[in-house]
This record gives C-alpha cells, sequence and structure tokens, in this order.
C-alpha cells in the first residue's frame, strides 16, 4: 500500500534574507523587532508611513498638506509617467511626509523621506513640505524632528528647481534656530547628495541608524576622482561617529525612548510628565556616542578599523 501525504506548501513572504548575513529570519520576527534582523542588528529599509508609525504615539499624527505632488517645469522626458508610477507603487504624493505628533505625549512637527520614491531624491514638494514643516515648528514653538533617507539627492528631472531646495531648506531651518527653536536630524539608510549637504546636516543634534551610509557622493564616485582606496566603513554612521561629523548613533527600536529623552533634555520635560528616572525605570538604550566609543577603544563592530582609518586620514 501506498501513503500519499498531502505537500505541505510554505506562503510565500515567510521569511526573507538578511542583506547584513545572509541568514533566513521569520518575517514576524524581524517585523516585531521593526525591522531589524534579530542575528546582526541589520536595520532593513522601511517606509516613511512606517517610520511614523514606530516613532510617534499611535494615532498621533496628523499630515500637513498631503495633496501637494511635482510638476514637470522642464518638461522632462519619461518624468510625468515616473512620478505616476511611482505614485501608484508607493501611494505616496512625493518622496516626504510631514506633519504634527507626538512622542510620549509630547507634540512635536515631525517629517519623513522615503526612499521608495525615486530614492527619496529632494525635489520641489520636498524642499517645499521641510521648508513649511520648519516655519511650522517656528511658529508653534515646536520642536522639529526629521527621519531622513534619501539616497538621490536632489532630483535631475526638476533641474534649478530642484536644487534650489537646498538653499530653501538650509535658510528655513536658519530662521527656525534664530527663533531659538530646537530640530533633530535622524539620518537612516541611505542619506546622501542634496539632503545630507543641506537639511540633513543642520540638526542640533544629529543621529543616525546603525550603518547607516551616510555622504554626499557614492564611494565609486570618490574613488575615481580621487584615485585612492578609501577606508574600510567609509562612509558609515560609525565611520563618521568616530570622526565627530554625528552626535550619536541610535538603534531603531530605542529611537523613539531616546527622541523624547533628548527633548526633554533640550527644553525640559512637559508639565506633570513622569519621566524615565523619575519613575525608577532601569532601562539601558541601545545607543552608541563618542564617548562610549573611546571608553571601548573603537568601533564595537570592528574593533581594528577605527585604526587602520585613521590612519589612512593622516595620510
Amino acid at each position: 500500500m501506498v501513503i500519499h501525504r498531502k505537500k505541505r506548501v510554505i506562503p510565500d513572504g515567510l521569511w526573507i534574507k538578511c542583506e547584513g548575513c545572509s541568514g533566513l529570519i521569520y518575517r514576524k520576527a524581524m517585523v516585531e523587532r521593526f525591522y531589524v534582523c534579530p542575528e546582526c542588528d541589520y536595520h532593513f529599509r522601511i517606509s516613511a508611513w512606517e517610520r511614523i508609525r514606530i516613532t510617534l504615539d499611535e494615532g498621533s499624527f496628523q499630515e500637513f498638506w498631503p495633496d501637494m505632488e511635482p510638476v514637470d517645469p522642464l518638461d522632462f522626458k519619461g518624468y510625468k509617467e515616473k512620478v505616476q508610477t511611482e505614485q501608484k507603487r508607493t501611494g505616496l504624493k512625493d518622496a516626504a511626509l510631514v506633519g504634527t505628533g507626538t512622542i510620549h505625549n509630547r507634540k512635536i512637527v515631525f517629517g519623513a523621506t522615503d526612499s521608495n520614491f525615486i530614492m527619496g531624491s529632494m525635489g520641489s514638494v520636498v524642499g517645499e513640505k521641510i521648508t513649511r514643516a520648519s516655519a511650522l515648528a517656528r511658529e508653534r514653538r515646536l520642536p522639529l524632528v526629521i527621519i531622513s533617507g534619501s539616497g538621490g539627492g536632489a532630483r535631475m528631472h526638476e533641474g534649478m528647481f530642484s536644487l534650489m531646495q537646498m538653499a530653501k531648506t538650509s535658510a528655513a531651518l536658519f530662521s527656525l534656530r534664530e527663533a531659538n527653536g530646537i530640530f533633530i536630524s535622524v539620518l537612516t539608510d541611505p542619506t546622501m547628495g542634496g539632503v545630507m549637504a543641506s537639511y540633513a546636516s543642520l540638526g542640533d543634534i544629529i543621529v543616525a541608524e546603525p550603518g547607516a551610509l551616510i555622504g554626499f557622493a557614492g564611494p565609486r564616485v570618490i574613488e575615481q576622482t580621487i584615485k585612492k582606496t578609501l577606508p574600510e566603513g567609509f562612509q558609515t554612521a560609525e565611520f563618521l561617529l568616530e570622526h565627530g561629523f554625528l552626535d550619536m548613533i541610535v538603534s531603531r527600536q530605542d529611537m523613539r525612548r531616546e527622541l523624547s529623552r533628548l527633548i526633554d533634555f533640550m527644553i525640559g520635560p512637559p508639565e506633570g510628565a513622569e519621566t524615565e528616572v523619575a519613575s525608577g525605570a532601569k532601562q539601558t538604550p541601545n545607543v552608541t556616542t563618542q564617548e562610549t566609543m573611546s571608553a571601548s577603544g573603537g568601533l564595537s563592530t570592528e574593533e581594528d578599523s577605527g585604526k587602520d582609518q585613521n590612519e589612512t586620514m593622516e595620510d
């Protein structure tokens, strides 16, 4: 007698391959860890809406200017079609979401760019939304937090209209600073090009996620230009922290709590709020600063890379 067993079908998407350690991860476990690999701590790229979900208090986000979408001032071939395709694919009008929300009941102005929409490149809409968010924070005297995930730089399809957003967003943040407002810039993988060369690098405090690629031009372009091999780990968050460009590196699971702590430190906790210290909480967030790196003798992930990088910089 022959017994035929029914073949078990594994649903698609149940497992995902980690880009950091190449291991197979149970998708549900990864989602529970905010899209961070449980084995190697690799931080997957996530959408702007997902950023809002894991960073702000549930249901607190109110989007501003949701109907703003790009035009084609140069009649750039294929640009209109590309924008329409991206809008259908991502559900976004453009690469940025801005509005107000709360973190631990503290109201803030919040923005996030999405690398899924034309690599998060900054065109006229992204620049205008960041500028308006800065003005809103100034007018309402609220902290401004922007999480950048832009690997495309300025959007070439819009020419000068795109390039001018660098100056416009920088000027808006200067006005915010003149009004004694605070701006926390969070850099994620990737933050490159015109975004990094403008508002993303102008935070009163600059935070990054572990392993994020951060810079202006890509490593390959730099090597071809200077005809030299770049140091190992060049343009990673860890390298930039060691060389003084960042204030701290914060794991995604701890980002919400750490942003709340930074805001409380800069402007004081809300009236009647119970802080973690007062409540006796003894949580140790996954935060790396220059002091902790110095105490541990360099980069925690690559013990010898910091020494090699310093020697290369001196050469």
